[in-house]
């Protein structure tokens, strides 16, 4: 699997988890969902910031990274844009 498809895997979990945890806070608050998501949350956050460091080196899109909940869709976002603005300097059209 490479490190692009891994992030965007690691992105929608990280806010599948939030949403999921923000729920059960807003709702029933049960502690055995929070303790079973909360740590799946943190792994897919650690997961996106791991996984950006990996594929950019440019500091805008690591901090971007650093954004809980939604850093891995605005680094996937800022990814797909720093690649559309280099095909667009190479000459290619997407």
């Amino acid at each position: 699997m490479d490190s692009l498809r891994a992030l965007k895997i690691a992105a929608s979990g990280e806010l599948a988890t939030l949403a999921v945890l923000l729920a059960n806070l807003a709702t029933v608050h049960r502690p055995e969902l929070s303790s079973s998501a909360g740590p799946v949350h943190g792994c897919a956050y650690l997961f996106v910031i791991i996984l950006t460091v990996r594929l950019s080196r440019a500091t805008t899109i690591r901090v971007a990274a650093l954004v809980p909940g939604i850093g891995g869709l605005i680094v996937l976002r800022q990814l797909a844009r720093a690649a559309r603005e280099e095909d667009s300097l190479s000459g290619r059209v997407s």
